[in-house]
């Protein structure tokens, strides 16, 4: 069963989260989250990112990158300009972007539970992704971004929830990209055993986006309970920062591939191929150039958009597999290999994936400038992840995309 706990979070006084707030550390490149800070100099992301205040003569992963954390952190902390609670609570994060509200509930997941498989995963990780992480972690001796995690609907949990959304939020602001963010405390005991007696009562939740992240948390929870054997499952590092929303409320985005170029074919010979593998109907200018159903993509070669269906054969052959039967995993099967030759999307670096969030126009952008073929695709649904998740297999790389991003600086869980 789930342990799902309350904590006493540090978070920014009130009147400054909308100045603290920051986008995951991951979606910008060292240049870009330079510029960030500059733009937002009280931006989370400063400390997230702490080579952002750095001269670029030193290392990304120079020691004195994760002391500057470590330091900025608890600084703001002395300085007011974090607090902590003196109490355990759970803590409700909503989030709406055009017109689509999705609430969660913000607490502390156990790592026991990710080694056991109650928290379930649909990705690999990379150690070399995951040892920055670690290092910023241990030396912060906090977690600050967290983990973004689903459960199935819960009836009681949706309740609280709506009790709690009756009262005042303790922040509500509205971020650059038009997204609103609201927090609510909840304050009340019988609440609070609530949530956490639904919580206990599943066994599976599921990581939807930040598998690293959660990596990390936990082989460094791992790595104290060895520096500490005398521990007794209290202590804070048996547990990872996370947010936690109902199957319900979540959307998830294409995640589009475009490719450099047609494998020595010319786009005539290319489109053949095409066609004999797929059921093929040009696009008119007017028409919508997303998929709009699940076993087909759109394709944009020599400024022409093609709507692919993938035949009926081919989808009935992969039904019994929750991975193969991706629309990801079908075109991959499909065209990707056997006509471009990616043998493994994760390192070919002919091919690149495009966020839903960046739009169609995108796709056309890439191929007028260094690509030669692009494939949107109908978005993987949150039930498909669970039920790769549910069977222990992991999906595709780039099969999910999440919208909107959960905001770092908001909540931090201190580790001891």
């Amino acid at each position: 069963m789930a342990d799902i706990r309350p904590f006493m979070s540090i978070r920014p006084v009130k009147g400054k989260a909308a100045e603290i707030a920051a986008l995951p550390y991951d979606v910008y490149n060292r240049k870009e989250a330079t510029e960030e800070v500059k733009r937002h100099p009280e931006s989370f992301l400063k400390i997230d990112r702490a080579e952002t205040g750095l001269p670029l003569s030193v290392d990304t992963y120079d020691d004195a990158v994760y002391q500057r954390a470590h330091d900025l952190l608890w600084g703001m902390v002395e300085d007011g300009t974090f607090v902590k609670d003196s109490k355990r609570h759970y803590y409700i994060y909503e989030l709406t972007m055009d017109g689509r509200t999705q609430t969660g509930i913000t607490a502390c997941a156990s790592i026991d539970d990710y080694l056991n498989g109650v928290i379930k995963k649909h990705e690999n990780t990379r150690e070399e992704k995951e040892i920055d992480r670690i290092r910023h972690v241990d030396s912060c001796n906090a977690q600050t971004g967290p983990i973004f995690l689903a459960y199935r609907s819960n009836q009681a949990i949706n309740e609280v929830v709506e009790q709690v959304k009756k009262g005042e939020p303790e922040y509500d602001f509205t971020s650059e990209d038009g997204v609103r963010h609201r927090v609510f405390v909840i304050e009340d005991e019988a609440m609070t055993e609530t949530v956490r007696k639904a919580f206990a009562g599943m066994d599976k939740i599921y990581i939807a986006d930040g598998h690293h992240r959660a990596a990390s948390a936990v082989k460094v929870g791992l790595k104290r309970r060895s520096e500490h054997p005398d521990y007794d499952g209290s202590e804070e590092f048996h547990y990872f920062l996370s947010v936690l929303f109902p199957d319900d409320q979540l959307m998830i985005m294409d995640y589009n591939r475009v490719v450099k170029d047609l494998n020595g074919a010319s786009a005539g010979e290319f489109l053949a191929e095409v066609k004999k593998r797929f059921d093929v109907a040009e696009l008119t200018e007017q028409a919508e150039k997303r998929p709009q159903e699940k076993g087909s993509f759109t394709m944009y070669l020599e400024k022409h958009w093609y709507l692919c269906k993938i035949r009926e054969e081919d989808r009935a052959k992969a039904a019994d597999d929750p991975v193969k039967s991706l629309d990801v995993s079908l075109l991959q099967e499909l065209l990707l290999s056997p006509v471009l030759g990616i043998e493994d999307p994760k390192t070919d670096s002919r091919i690149d994936f495009v966020g839903g969030i960046r739009g169609v126009e995108e796709l056309v952008r890439r191929c007028e400038s260094d690509c030669a073929v692009a494939f949107a695709m109908y978005p993987t649904s949150i039930g498909e992840l669970f039920d790769v998740a549910d069977a222990g297999l992991l999906m595709p790389p780039k099969s999910t995309w999440f919208e909107p991003k959960l905001r770092s600086g908001l909540f931090i869980h201190a580790l001891s």
